[in-house]
């Protein structure tokens, strides 16, 4: 074999490789006699027939299969003799061949880039570890004792408030026409839990029983029925019976109803949850931070092929975001004003950052024999499994006889044991801090790369004239 290199800019590389005519020749005759022992064909014997006439009948399908078998092993053979590590699968093509003569075939590949990685030892980082707050875990206390409570009707002639509970008929009209699902007779409204439209409740609270009030408001511009959106609208509502809610005690009894058997023990599974809900937020802030930190520091090219494919999947998962929300009637996502170009140039950033943060863990991890076990792959398919309730053993089935969504699923376990490995090299503090200054830090992260590459959606509409609450995906 002889291999020529024919281009080095950068990481591309391109060779041309010639393999002897003889060689082929040899592997072509070795896997016709193997067939020879094994193929019967009319007017010959098991195993006799002479390898000329299967030479005859075989040879364009074994030529097929030796030559598609001698690129493989060849070019894999030429990559790891110039000791090079593809960033993807090379391109092969064959330049020229005919029978008796040699093979002549070029490979375009990118390698992977030299990645030196920083002494994680100087890298420091504060993570938030939960401060046990009493009055967070009276917060949930009290919201359970609500939920749990009770509500009568109210005798006394009294104005209602929020909390109270209003059973009410309204009927709605837009330019003094009656609109489909705007008409309720018997509804139970919850005063200030604002799932009617903005300024709905509002003008209810004040009310007392046999009040008849015009409830006048306008649907948001984004409203889920597109003939209603920035329209004004009057309600027309009737107050028949008001009730208040009454908490029930903070109790043993309390702590029974939500399948606990005491107070204490439902506030230390209350403490519980909040502190597993809070080291999971606190590990995502720390792992940004550390991923900001390592992008700062580590500037090495990245392989065009691998960043064209992060991009092409960024901005297809946008305009995917994007003719949702045109079909649905509701905001696209956010883009802050820019040209198409502009946005593209900002993906393409994160697509960057994204594929060299991912080379240098997979770099980190490789130097450092960081492993996965089956025992890890296995929780990570229970954890997979138990999001499609019912479908657990063909979710399972799936991953177990399909290599390629297997390695998807071990990927962010992956990432997450390499990340693991830098943050015991690393300087990490630990930092006392409630809930609330948690969520503080989480909405101050001045991430950009990961804030802009989240296209931002809404959730489904609720029921007219309920309000839409959108959320970020």
């Amino acid at each position: 074999m002889q291999v020529t290199e024919t281009k080095s800019e950068g990481l591309s590389r391109e060779f041309k490789v010639a393999l002897p005519a003889k060689d082929i020749e040899e592997k072509i005759s070795f896997r016709l006699n193997e067939l020879a022992k094994t193929v019967s064909l009319p007017g010959f014997r098991p195993g006799k027939v002479p390898v000329a006439v299967l030479r005859k009948k075989y040879g364009p399908s074994v030529m097929g299969e030796i030559l598609e078998r001698a690129v493989n092993d060849s070019s894999q053979q030429a990559m790891a003799e110039k000791g090079l590590r593809p960033a993807m699968q090379p391109e092969i093509e064959i330049v020229s061949f005919e029978d008796g003569k040699d093979l002549e075939y070029t490979i375009a590949v990118e390698v992977l880039p030299e990645i030196t990685p920083a002494d994680f030892s100087k890298i420091t980082l504060e993570r938030l570890v939960p401060n046990t707050n009493a009055a967070e875990i009276d917060s949930v206390l009290e919201n359970l004792a609500k939920s749990n409570g009770s509500t009568n009707i109210l005798t006394e002639d009294r104005k209602s408030k929020d909390g109270d509970v209003l059973l009410i008929d309204f009927l709605g009209r837009v330019d003094g026409v009656e609109f489909a699902g705007g008409k309720a007779e018997g509804y139970e409204l919850t005063l200030g839990s604002g799932t009617f439209i903005p300024g709905f409740e509002d003008q209810l609270t004040g009310t007392k029983v046999g009040d008849k009030v015009d409830v006048k408001v306008t649907f948001p511009e984004n409203y889920g029925a597109a003939e209603l959106s920035g329209k004004d609208a009057v309600f027309e509502v009737t107050v028949h019976e008001l009730k208040e809610t009454l908490p029930c005690a903070i109790d043993d009894e309390l702590a029974k109803k939500v399948g606990m058997e005491t107070l204490d023990t439902l506030k230390a599974s209350i403490q519980e949850e909040q502190e597993r809900e809070f080291n999971a937020m606190a590990r995502m802030t720390l792992k940004r931070e550390l991923l900001d930190k390592l992008a700062k520091s580590h500037d090495f090219e990245v392989p065009s092929k691998l960043l064209e494919r992060e991009f092409d999947s960024i901005w297809s998962q946008f305009e995917e975001e994007r003719k949702k929300a045109s079909a649905s009637g509701q905001p696209a996502p956010d883009d802050e004003g820019k040209s198409e170009d502009e946005q593209k140039q900002d993906f393409r950033e994160i697509a960057e950052r994204r594929v060299r943060l991912g080379l240098l863990m997979s770099e980190v991890g490789r130097v450092n024999n960081v492993e996965i076990s089956q025992e890890d792959l296995n929780r990570q398919l229970m954890v997979e499994a138990k999001n499609h309730p019912g479908r657990e053993k063909e979710v399972i089935d799936y991953f177990k006889s399909n290599p390629q969504a297997m390695e998807q699923l071990s990927a962010p376990v992956y990432e997450e044991k390499v990340i693991d490995f830098i943050l015991e090299k690393a300087k990490v503090t630990d930092k006392k801090a409630t809930m609330e200054d948690l969520i503080k830090a989480l909405e101050t992260d001045d991430d950009a790369p990961k804030s802009k590459g989240k296209a931002k959606s809404k959730a489904k509409p609720k029921a007219k004239p309920k309000t839409t609450k959108k959320t970020d995906t």
